[in-house]
């Protein structure tokens, strides 16, 4: 079964930053490496499920023409629309995933920090979403905490392993850091260099 709604409310009660995304340099050196990963300079769209307070949003905010945010939690909500005040082009909405999957089409979807908290059958139906709404030359990035969290129905490597097998498309980038698995699958295979007319 997945993580409940009430779960992630708990976390937010008193607490504006429960993972300290803002304090550690933990989160900043990912969040640092998560967009360094990007082959892209610039996305029409972006979609980020599992927003949290949106820390990682307002770094994603410069890199879109148009970027969406979600999270199931309603104190996350709250901050991360204060947080993306300044972008007119990004929405935040109150959302259960995957069923409550947004309309629109997507250039890249950032599943940062939270695909474990779904179990496999979650996961799958979320892949299939997320497939459907990429544009055709979409891409997905992945980034998850490799030791296992407690009450969490999977692990980074599970979850990393289920996304390759089910995305059907070439992973173009990949960090395999001790704390944390960093992916990106694209519907375009060419490297960066090879897009810029170097190879």
């Amino acid at each position: 079964m997945s993580v409940a709604t009430a779960y992630f409310d708990q976390l937010f009660v008193d607490n504006d930053d429960p993972w300290a995304f803002r304090q550690r340099w933990y989160e900043q050196r990912k969040r640092a490496l998560t967009l360094g990963l990007l082959s892209k300079p610039r996305y029409s769209s972006i979609f980020e499920p599992g927003c949290a307070n949106g820390e990682l949003s307002a770094e994603l905010a410069p890199r879109c023409d148009q970027l969406v945010c979600c999270d199931t939690a309603a104190k996350a909500v709250a901050l991360a629309q204060a947080r993306l005040q300044g972008f007119a082009h990004a929405q935040v909405c109150q959302s259960r995933l995957p069923a409550q999957w947004p309309q629109g089409r997507f250039e890249l979807i950032v599943l940062s920090e939270w695909c474990y908290y779904l179990d496999q059958d979650d996961l799958c139906v979320l892949i299939e979403r997320a497939l459907a709404a990429l544009t055709h030359d979409g891409q997905v990035l992945a980034c998850h905490w490799r030791p296992p969290i407690k009450g969490c129905p999977q692990t980074a490597e599970q979850v990393h392993q289920l996304l390759h097998e089910r995305l059907g498309m070439p992973r173009v980038a990949q960090v395999a850091d001790s704390d944390f698995l960093l992916d990106l699958w694209s519907r375009e295979s060419a490297s960066v260099a090879h897009l810029e007319g170097l190879r």
